[in-house]
């Protein structure tokens, strides 16, 4: 899932559209994703009909192809119980003594799926970006006590750090999760210049009213990190300067160090704040979609290599500045109609070869990646198989096939003995294994795979590259197509560019299922340790 992109140079694709007769396996593939990305299907947004429809199309493909169901009770589909609030008006942050707020220019409040009618009165106390991490020796608590208090915490993480550490110690799941174990009762973010070049706070306001969604787990629970200390609200660099300017912290002296990278005043504020936001929380259930190819060799049929991709889209745009009769429905086709149709060959690859690999496979179609991983993240917890037997994940999101690529970015693979087998996929057929040419936006800790990852399991996921006409059609589907209606039937593809991303990563997951011994975490890895990775101490 990549979400709001760094700006990338309009260029032409240089890509023409393929005039070729289609091989057999092209095809099919072209006719997955026409199904899945035609406007019958609304943009498959988990808890909608065309979704489950979704959902059943993919499960008798697994059928036909002759995967053994692996969801509940002996059919295809795991159930997936989700929990979605939205605001139920604006909320309220007050301050005594300080400068009245503005909803929308200055702050936002926060929803809450456990507490309705959610409510925090505290004292404030500024930690800097709110970052721990030991390995790292970073403590932006040190010294401080927040037990009982509010904290308030800057957009981001040390730019120093490598960006896949940095982007996970910057997200706000580690934050609540950090400031929870410290004893805080809530949260404030704030707008930095970082994060007004990434996601303005004008953007912030224009999706306040859009659904936040997380699953449910056993114990009836919407899950929430951090929950301990939820988000309260997020304050706008006006916000905040109208906050804090002649409290108790030097607030100027905070945006100088900021904005220098330097080391900026934290402690209390003696700032008192007061919130309230009311939010309609509504429950419902989607469905993973998950098959079984039974190994062969009886002494490591026993364990799994997963091949996941994720099958929801972000359905119909509300967005209030679209013309009258402006086409709505964002279809989803590269997003992620591809991975889905890929995932769906490699699976007809394997159950159609006589040979079956020695360890078993693992498909699995997810839902609710555009809401945060959300479907992955509760099969990484709750698999269909016993916990601890899935040994790696292959995950398939949103090639950019538009155009017939020269080299590839294996996002995540570097963590473990993964690369190998993506070495040698890659190298059979003369493609090229490329960096992140982007490492700020971290895709790494931003699609599926990071949800197996965070089981502890070690995964990668297949970009398409830059090389040759990559970087100009990269741009334009960004550009013009992505999360946008134009991801339909009418883009360009180049269908035998899609038969070689499905052969590569087929290849991978049977160079991982055939290998004597299971993959395992590069010695001392950081997310190898952080989530007790197979082989990481």
């Amino acid at each position: 899932m990549r979400l709001l992109p760094l700006a990338l140079l309009l260029a032409s694709t240089g890509a023409l559209a393929q005039t070729a007769p289609l091989t057999p396996e092209e095809a099919a593939m072209r006719a997955h994703v026409a199904f899945l990305a035609s406007d019958d299907m609304k943009g498959r947004a988990p808890g909608t009909p065309e979704y489950d429809r979704a959902a059943a199309y993919v499960a008798e493909q697994m059928r036909a192809a002759g995967l053994q169901p692996a969801g509940d009770n002996g059919t295809y589909l795991q159930s997936v119980p989700l929990a979605s609030a939205v605001p139920a008006g604006k909320g309220s942050l007050t301050a005594a003594g300080r400068p009245a707020l503005t909803f929308g220019s200055d702050y936002l409040t926060s929803t809450s799926f456990l507490e309705p009618d959610f409510r925090r009165s505290g004292e404030v106390v500024f930690v800097g970006r709110g970052v721990v991490d030991a390995a790292n020796g970073i403590d932006d608590y040190a010294g401080l006590d927040v037990r009982g208090k509010i904290v308030a915490y800057l957009y981001g993480a040390p730019a120093s750090l490598p960006s896949e550490i940095r982007a996970h110690l910057a997200s706000g799941d580690t934050k609540r999760a950090t400031a929870a174990a410290k004893g805080a009762i809530g949260v404030i973010q704030i707008e930095n210049t970082e994060q007004t070049h990434r996601y303005p706070f004008s953007y912030l306001m224009s999706v306040y009213r859009s659904p936040r969604m997380t699953w449910v787990g056993k114990d009836g629970r919407p899950h929430v990190a951090g929950s301990g200390a939820p988000s309260i609200a997020s304050l706008s660099a006006t916000g905040a300067a109208k906050l804090f300017t002649g409290s108790a912290l030097d607030w100027a002296a905070v945006v100088k160090a900021d904005a220098a990278g330097q080391a900026m005043p934290r402690g209390a504020t003696g700032v008192r704040v007061s919130t309230k936001q009311r939010s309609r929380v509504t429950r419902f259930t989607s469905s993973n979609v998950v098959g079984v190819l039974p190994g062969s060799d009886p002494a490591l049929k026993g364990e799994y290599v997963a091949l996941s991709a994720h099958l929801d889209h972000i359905g119909i745009s509300t967005d209030p500045t679209l013309p009258k009769g402006a086409d709505r429905i964002n279809n989803g086709a590269m997003d992620n109609g591809v991975g889905t149709a890929a995932m769906i060959e490699v699976a007809k690859q394997f159950a159609a070869d006589p040979r079956k690999p020695r360890r078993s496979l693992i498909f699995v179609s997810v839902t609710a990646e555009e809401k945060g991983l959300i479907g992955s993240e509760y099969f990484a917890l709750h698999p269909t198989v016993p916990q601890g037997s899935i040994v790696a994940d292959v995950n398939l999101d949103i090639p950019i096939l538009s155009y017939r690529f020269e080299d590839m970015v294996a996002i995540g693979a570097d963590h473990s003995t993964v690369a190998q087998a993506v070495a040698r996929a890659a190298g059979k057929r003369g493609i090229a294994l490329s960096p992140d040419p982007e490492p700020e936006e971290a895709i790494f800790v931003r699609s599926d795979h990071y949800s197996f990852v965070k089981a502890g399991i070690p995964a990668v996921s297949l970009d398409t590259g830059w090389k040759g006409p990559g970087k100009a059609a990269v741009a334009d589907f960004l550009e013009h197509r992505y999360h946008q209606p134009g991801d339909d039937m009418n883009q360009t593809f180049d269908w035998t560019a899609g038969r070689m991303f499905v052969a590569i990563n087929h290849d991978i997951a049977l160079d991982l299922a055939d290998a004597d011994a299971r993959p395992r975490w590069n010695k001392g890895d950081y997310f190898g340790v952080l989530y007790n990775g197979y082989g990481a101490k």
